[in-house]
């Protein structure tokens, strides 16, 4: 199919961690990605009049808020096209924590903002302009966004962002397509709430020794999983994986489906693969982190994995 095709994304690390200040490392994620389409172009499917009607409230919501939001969108041909069958046509599984709606919602900026930034001029200042912009479009869907889901898939770029210093920075990142090692998606095959997960984390917060951990190891080795892998160390990266999986499950045991428990505990107890969270948890995705992934493919295999970095 012709047309601009908008990513998933993969938050490889900072779930939670962004909300206490710490570094996230966002990277889009093209197996799963979504493009505006008409009912027109495909034989019909009631899943369509579900994308439509979602498009036309999400379009109602734009409206309202048009004073609010950082961009000029061009109402008038969206409402249009919406009511001749538009709707977003997708294999991005929605509440999995990949980023369905922020796909939406870059593909709807790009199709109908009167004033976009074109991707292959932007500088460092449109970046976080972007990111505020597309957090409130996104907004509708989450109640607080952060942005950077859209403008991760907007950009179809990884990123590197820190919400404290506000600085946003599109980084190279490791792009072996062979070697043993990889970086993993899990399906738990469960879907789940971001906002039930994030209430979940906030009332934790609220125990002082849960804080201190959350910034004395759960931060530490976010941002050394980060740097380890930014380097290409991956022997340092492994180590420090291990670290941040051990953390994860001991302090997150809400944010883990209790069916994954057990591969969670023996993938660390035997040095096979690290798991962790990727985004809110509670269902959805999952990632692993593995020195030899022929081995973690075959020990997991009731589940459905995909590589995405090879090492």
């Amino acid at each position: 199919m012709r047309g601009p095709f908008f990513p998933s994304k993969i938050l490889l690390f900072g779930e939670y961690g962004i909300l206490e200040n710490s570094s996230g490392l966002s990277v889009p994620h093209n197996f799963y990605k979504g493009i505006l389409k008409f009912y027109s172009e495909f034989k019909f499917n009631k899943n369509f009049l579900h994308s439509n009607s979602r498009i036309r409230k999400y379009c109602d919501f734009l409206f309202l808020e048009k004073k609010h939001i950082l961009t000029n969108i061009d109402f008038e041909k969206l409402y249009e096209d919406i009511q001749n069958g538009l709707f977003f046509y997708s294999n991005i599984p929605q509440e999995y924590g990949i980023g369905s709606s922020g796909a939406l919602v870059a593909a709807i900026y790009d199709k109908y903002s009167k004033d976009k930034f074109e991707k292959k001029s932007i500088e460092s200042k449109n970046i976080i302009f972007l990111k505020k912009m597309f957090s409130q479009m996104e907004s509708f869907f989450h109640k607080k966004s952060s942005g950077i889901d859209p403008l991760s898939s907007y950009l179809n770029l990884p990123i590197l962002f820190h919400p404290t210093k506000k600085n946003i920075f599109i980084v190279n990142i490791p792009n072996k397509k062979e070697g043993k090692g990889a970086i993993f998606l899990l399906n738990s095959k469960i879907s789940r709430k971001t906002s039930s997960m994030v209430k979940i984390f906030y009332e934790k917060l609220k125990n002082d020794e849960f804080k201190k951990i959350i910034k004395e190891e759960f931060i530490k080795y976010n941002e050394k999983c980060i740097e380890s892998f930014l380097k290409k160390d991956f022997r340092t990266f492994l180590k420090n994986s291990k670290k941040l999986s051990i953390c994860i499950f001991h302090n997150f045991r809400p944010m883990i489906p209790k069916s994954m428990w057990k591969i969670w505990n023996e993938g660390l107890f035997h040095n096979i693969h690290y798991l962790k969270l990727c985004g809110a948890g509670g269902g959805g995705f999952f990632l692993g982190i593995t020195k030899n992934y022929d081995v973690s493919r075959k020990k997991l295999k009731k589940y459905i994995i995909k590589d995405l970095f090879r090492f």
